[in-house]
């Protein structure tokens, strides 16, 4: 494989988390949050949440400014407060949903408060050593855990080919006993040789790709959907939220069989939109996540 192809590989790995869509531009996330401000979001968005093409209250959001991609989706899911703010209140939990989709190596999280490390490998959506992936060095906070409220953030400065600043946000709040609120808000920026690789793999390989947002119709009545770097962000973080859906589903049952449940519940979550996410067989993701998922207990 040649430094181009490799390059193209990498760049569009490195979107992977980018980002969702629908009709109003993402916010960048903001430096704090509080279970208010997240409530008066819910409020505010409620018909979006109960009207929407995706089957379930969720509300996708993506934009580019300049050379920064900022990416938000807010959803219900069907666990209590507990359940999330417990389930995703450590920085293992993370590595447990960022292995789930495709091209995510390898998941190591090493140390404890704010000291503790994510290091992530990304890479080729099909089957890749993890020492031949691209490294990721996420550091991770816990911002705010309260009865009502829980934010976390990981971040990184640079990521592989000049792309920069990482950022995943998420908070959440409670709705009812059995309902809670989420956001999750990726960002990164990226240089003249990220953008140049991007565009040379969606004007090639990744051509045929398309997002979620409807940008209007064909000559037949059927939906036009985004193609290019948006289309791209929207599928990957697409991809993350489901990955956080399954991990939170799999705290139900004994710990012994969770890594199967949320294999099997990302797949499944990721095959009711075939024309964005479809990538493999659920043969071969499983024997490539189950791998993965053994050698992320062991640093590289």
């Amino acid at each position: 494989m040649t430094f181009l192809s490799r390059s193209l590989v990498l760049v569009a790995a490195c979107a992977a988390g980018a980002t969702w869509a629908i009709s109003d531009p993402a916010p960048k996330a903001p430096a704090g949050g509080n279970a208010d401000a997240l409530k008066a979001r819910y409020t505010a968005m409620q018909r979006d949440l109960e009207h929407n093409s995706f089957g379930r209250p969720v509300v996708l959001q993506s934009t580019e400014v300049g050379r920064d991609q900022h990416g938000e989706v807010y959803a219900i899911v069907d666990y209590p407060f507990q359940t999330v703010e417990n389930g995703l209140a450590g920085a293992q939990s993370w590595c447990d949903v960022l292995i789930l989709p495709y091209n995510t190596k390898h998941c190591h999280a090493s140390g404890g408060g704010d000291s503790a490390q994510l290091a992530v490998r990304i890479g080729r959506k099909s089957d890749q050593a993890p020492q031949d992936a691209n490294p990721i060095a996420f550091t991770y906070h816990v911002q705010a855990r309260a009865g009502d409220y829980v934010r976390v953030m990981l971040d990184s400065p640079d990521g592989p080919l000049g792309t920069r600043d990482y950022r995943i946000v998420f908070e959440a709040t409670p709705l009812d006993g059995r309902r809670t609120f989420i956001h999750l808000g990726y960002s990164y920026g990226f240089g003249t040789m990220a953008r140049l690789a991007m565009q040379a793999y969606l004007s090639t390989a990744g051509a045929h790709k398309v997002g979620f947002t409807v940008t209007g119709t064909d000559a037949n009545g059927n939906p036009v959907y985004v193609k290019g770097m948006l289309g791209a962000t929207e599928r990957n973080t697409m991809r993350y939220f489901l990955a956080v859906d399954a991990y939170l589903g799999s705290l139900a049952v004994p710990e012994p069989q969770r890594l199967e449940k949320r294999l099997n519940d990302w797949y499944a979550a990721s095959g009711k939109y075939p024309r964005q996410l479809a990538e493999m067989d659920k043969g071969e993701y499983l024997v490539m996540k189950r791998r993965e998922s053994e050698l992320s207990k062991r640093p590289i």
